[in-house]
C-alpha cells in the first residue's frame, strides 16, 4: 500500500508509561510525568516527525495532546476501535507500531477534539451534570429515610425536593412535630387540594436512626446544590466571554422555558445567538437555550467539521450501521454513545409526548410500527439534521404543526395510490363526487 504520511509516529498511552514508535527506530518508553512528555515531544522533533496518532485512552491523552500541539506537531486522536490488533498478539509495543503503520497509510479517522473556551465549557458542564446526578441520589436517600419513618410525603406531593417539601423536611430536622404547623409551610394550592392527604402523610413514627439518615441526605443534597451554583458561575463567565454580553430582553423571540435543572446563567439566550452569529437553534422543536448550550459544549461552534449532515448523524451514533456480507443485509448497532447523541435522544423522547408538534407526530408514527427505541432514534436523527442545517447553512426551521404534517402524509398516500392505479391500468373514483 502507498504511504500517505512519511514522517509519522504512533503512540500508545497508558497510566504509567507511554510507548512511542518512529519508523526505523526502536520503540521508546516514556513515563507519564510532565517533564517526560516534554522529552517525548523533543524526541519527535529531533526525528523530524510532523504528525502523530494516538488512542483516546481515558483522560491520559489530554496533557500530552496539548504539549505536542504546542510543539507544532499535527496530532491525530483516534478511536481505539479503529486500531484493534489480531487477537492474541496485543502488547503495548506492538500497539504503538500498529498505530504508526495505520496512520502512515491514512487508515485512521481523526476524533473531534474541543478547543480553548469550548473545552473549558465542556469541563464545567460535565461536572455540573455529575453534581446533578449526585444530588438526585441524595433526594432518593431523603425519600428512603422518610419512608422508613412512614412519612409518606412522596406519595402526595410531586417532588419532595420542591419548595414545599424542603420546607417541611427542614422543619422536621429542627424538631417540629406538629402536623398542622408543617402543613402551613406548603404552597396554597397544595393546602387547598391535598390538606387531608398531607396530614395523613405526616403522621409517621420518628426514629433517631431515620432522622440521622434524613439529616445526612439533606446535607448532601444542599452541598451539591452549592457545587452546581459554583459551576453555573463559571459557565456564565465562559458564555459571556464567547458571546457579546447580549441581553435577553432585547431579543425579538421569546425564549422557551427550561423546566428541569435550569442553569443560573444571565442572558443565556442572547449570548448563545451571538456565539453562533445570529443563528437561533431554539427555533427547532424541543431545543431550549440549555440544551443548545449542552450541544455547544459537546460539538463546538463550527459544525462544518462534519462535511454533511449524514457525517454528523453518524458521528452522533444516530445512523444505522451497515453489516453486509453476500446476500445478508443487516443493520448493526454501533458501539459507544456520544453525549451529544444522548442529548438529541432526550429531546426526541420529550417530543413523543407533544400534541401539536410535527416531529412528535412523526415519532409516534414510527413508534406504532417499530417500537419506542427506534422511534426515539429516528426522531433524534431528524433533530440532529435540522440542527446541522441551521448551524452550517443558516436554514431556519419553522414548526408546521401536526395538522399540516398529517395533510402532507395524506397527500403522499394519495400520490402513491394514483401511481399504483396507473400501473395497474385502473381508474380512481372520488367517493364524494360519485355519491
Amino acid at each position: 500500500m502507498l504511504k500517505i504520511r512519511e514522517n509519522a509516529a504512533g503512540i500508545d498511552i497508558g497510566a504509567k508509561n507511554v510507548f512511542v514508535f518512529v519508523e526505523g527506530q526502536q520503540v521508546r518508553i516514556f513515563y507519564t510525568f510532565t517533564e517526560d512528555f516534554e522529552l517525548l515531544a523533543q524526541y519527535l522533533i529531533e526525528h523530524k516527525i510532523k504528525t502523530v496518532a494516538m488512542e483516546a485512552t481515558g483522560v491520559y491523552w489530554t496533557i500530552l495532546y496539548e504539549i505536542l500541539e504546542e510543539a507544532a506537531i499535527d496530532v491525530w486522536l483516534v478511536d481505539g476501535r479503529q486500531t484493534k490488533q489480531v487477537p492474541g498478539r496485543k502488547t503495548d509495543v506492538k500497539d504503538c507500531q500498529w498505530i504508526q503503520e495505520l496512520h502512515s497509510h491514512g487508515l485512521l479517522n481523526r476524533c473531534f477534539v474541543a478547543k480553548d473556551l469550548v473545552k473549558e465549557l465542556r469541563s464545567y458542564y460535565r461536572l455540573r451534570e455529575d453534581h446533578i446526578s449526585s444530588a438526585a441520589m441524595h433526594v432518593n436517600h431523603m425519600q428512603k429515610s422518610l419512608t422508613e419513618m412512614n412519612i409518606r410525603l412522596k406519595e402526595v406531593i410531586s417532588q419532595i425536593h420542591g419548595v414545599s417539601g424542603l420546607k417541611m423536611i427542614e422543619a422536621i430536622l429542627h424538631g417540629e412535630r406538629d402536623n398542622n404547623v408543617l402543613l402551613r409551610m406548603c404552597d396554597g394550592r397544595i393546602i387547598k387540594n391535598k390538606k387531608a392527604e398531607i396530614l395523613k402523610a405526616l403522621n409517621g413514627k420518628y426514629t433517631k436512626a431515620g432522622l440521622f439518615a434524613l439529616q445526612q441526605a439533606w446535607d448532601g443534597y444542599h452541598f451539591y446544590q452549592k457545587q452546581i451554583s459554583e459551576c453555573d458561575k463559571e459557565i456564565e463567565r465562559i458564555i459571556h466571554t464567547m458571546g457579546n454580553g447580549g441581553n435577553d430582553d432585547n431579543l425579538s423571540t421569546k425564549r422557551k422555558p427550561i423546566r428541569h435543572n435550569k442553569p443560573n446563567v444571565k442572558d443565556l439566550g442572547a449570548n448563545m445567538i451571538d456565539i453562533f452569529s445570529g443563528k437561533d437553534a431554539t427555533l427547532i422543536s424541543g431545543i431550549t437555550d440549555y440544551t443548545w448550550m449542552q450541544l455547544l459544549a459537546e460539538t463546538g461552534t463550527d459544525l462544518s467539521n462534519w462535511p454533511t449532515e449524514k457525517h454528523y448523524t453518524s458521528w452522533l451514533g444516530l445512523a444505522p450501521g451497515q453489516h453486509h456480507s453476500g446476500k445478508m443485509r443487516r443493520t448493526k448497532r454501533k458501539q459507544g454513545k456520544p453525549r451529544a447523541g444522548q442529548i438529541f435522544r432526550q429531546i426526541a423522547q420529550s417530543l413523543l409526548t407533544s400534541k401539536n408538534i410535527a416531529l412528535g407526530s412523526f415519532g409516534r408514527r414510527i413508534r406504532s410500527k417499530k417500537g419506542p427505541a427506534v422511534a426515539i432514534k429516528a426522531t433524534a436523527r431528524k433533530l440532529a439534521e435540522l440542527y446541522w442545517r441551521t448551524m452550517v447553512k443558516g436554514t431556519e426551521y419553522a414548526e408546521q404543526g401536526v395538522k399540516k404534517y398529517e395533510m402532507q402524509l395524506l397527500a403522499q398516500k394519495q400520490k402513491s395510490v394514483e401511481r399504483l392505479a396507473k400501473e395497474l391500468n385502473l381508474q380512481l373514483i372520488n367517493i364524494q363526487t360519485y355519491t
